[in-house]
This record gives structure tokens, sequence and C-alpha cells, in this order.
């Protein structure tokens, strides 16, 4: 039985989406900077939060001062063109092994439910400093043709060492629930919070997929800024980006 449970806040179903975007900090926590600087910047509502018993036992205060449980946050997101995405973020996942399968079986049964027609899965991927590459995985040939036959490459051989956690274990197991998954993993030097590689990414995304994600490098390190703060970084935000006029391969 799956421990993973889906506490609604608004409907009991994922709302209408073009695009579901998971991620989760890791790496350089690509991913995650793309997930909240697109809530941040974008009309969102939260619409359900994803409780598993296996999560770090931490409750926080929320934005009006109440206690909230750990959980995995599921949002809806209007893009400008007016159309939904639905991101899956949060701080944090399952420690155990089984906890973080429980919770990835769990989004691709909500994914699969609510017909998603693509299930993104955002990370990073420790590289040199000159590296800047996004690769494409997936675990479905059916996927992996479609996206060829756009012109899209998609990776055979990185992530070299392959992926852990929630984020490894959506792609990998989405063709047992049928839901079209890829994950997108930035390269990255892998600091705290790495927002030129977030922009990349974001940028890439839009130019590839046809998403128009509309995020700023501004949004996106005031994204880091607040990423920097709840984890406790020494220093400032400006020491991790870079002075004004340093080489654009700069890396937080």
């Amino acid at each position: 039985m799956n421990r993973t449970r889906v506490h609604w806040i608004i409907g009991d179903s994922l709302p209408e989406h073009v695009a579901l975007l998971e991620a989760v900090p890791g790496v350089g926590n690509v991913g995650k900077l793309v997930v909240d600087a697109l809530v941040r910047k974008h009309p969102s509502t939260l619409v359900a939060r994803l409780i598993h018993p296996d999560m770090p036992p931490h409750s926080t205060l929320d934005g009006d001062g109440l206690l909230v449980p750990p959980s995995m946050l599921v949002h809806r997101v209007m893009l400008p063109d007016g159309r939904n995405v639905v991101t899956v973020g949060g701080d944090l996942q399952p420690m155990t092994a089984g906890g973080q399968h429980e919770v990835a079986d769990a989004i691709l049964g909500l994914a699969a439910a609510a017909s998603t027609p693509q299930l993104l899965v955002l990370a990073g991927l420790a590289a040199d400093v000159e590296d800047k590459a996004v690769h494409v995985i997936c675990a479905d040939a059916e996927v992996r043709g479609n996206l060829e036959a756009n012109d899209i490459p998609v990776s055979r051989d990185q992530p070299e060492a392959g992926m852990i956690g929630v984020a490894g274990l959506l792609v990998a197991l989405s063709p047992i629930h049928d839901v079209p998954t890829v994950a997108l993993v930035a390269e990255t030097v892998g600091a705290s919070a790495d927002v030129r590689a977030a922009d990349r990414l974001a940028k890439w995304m839009e130019q590839a997929l046809g998403l128009p994600l509309e995020i700023d490098l501004d949004t996106t390190e005031e994204t880091a800024r607040k990423l920097l703060a709840s984890i406790e970084v020494s220093g400032s935000i400006e020491e991790h980006l870079g002075m004004p006029g340093e080489a654009d391969d700069f890396y937080v």
C-alpha cells in the first residue's frame, strides 16, 4: 500500500495543464530554481500537498503563520499565453528509498489520471565550469522516438552514473503508468544555487518545447536569494553570482 497522502487544497485532481514540471533540491538546485521562479513570477495557486511519513519530521510555518507538515507542494501556474502548467516541488523528499519510490509512484498516478501530456523532471548534473549542455533522458523508446522526430537529441550515455531519488524514479517508472516523461538535466558546477544553469535550462525549454516560461534572470536571482537564506549559506548572493562584467561561464 502506498503511504503517500495527497492533501487537496483545491479540488480533488490535478487541474488541466499542458505540462507537469517536477524538481526537488539537488545538484546546483537547478530544477528547483526554475520551478520556484515560475511559482513566484506568474499567477500561481497551491492546489495540493504530498505528505509521506518518511519525510524529515520538521513542520514549518507557512506564509500565513500556520504550521504545516513536511510535504512536496503542487501548484497550478498560469503561463503568459494563458495555458497552465502544474509544478511539483518543495524543499525535501522522503529520506528512504521506499518513501521515494512511493512518492514517485503517487505523482505518476496523479499524472496518469489527469492525462498529463508531458512530465518534465528538472535536475542538475555536476560538470566542469565550461560545460553548458542540457541532457534529455527518457525511459521509453516511443517517447525518445517522438523527441528525436522533432529534432530534440536524446542522451544515451548521460548521466553516466544514473539518477537517484524521486527524480530518477519518476522517469524510470513512467512507462508503467503510460505517462510521457523526460528528464531535462542541465550541467552545473554544483554550487548551492546555480542561477546561470537554471536560466539556461528555462531558455532551452522555451526554445525546444515551446513553453513560454518567461522567468528572467532577475526573478531567478531573487529566488536564489531566498533559497540561500533558507539553507543558511554564508556570504552574500553577489559573492555567489560574481561581480558585473564577469565571464558568461561564471556559475553559482
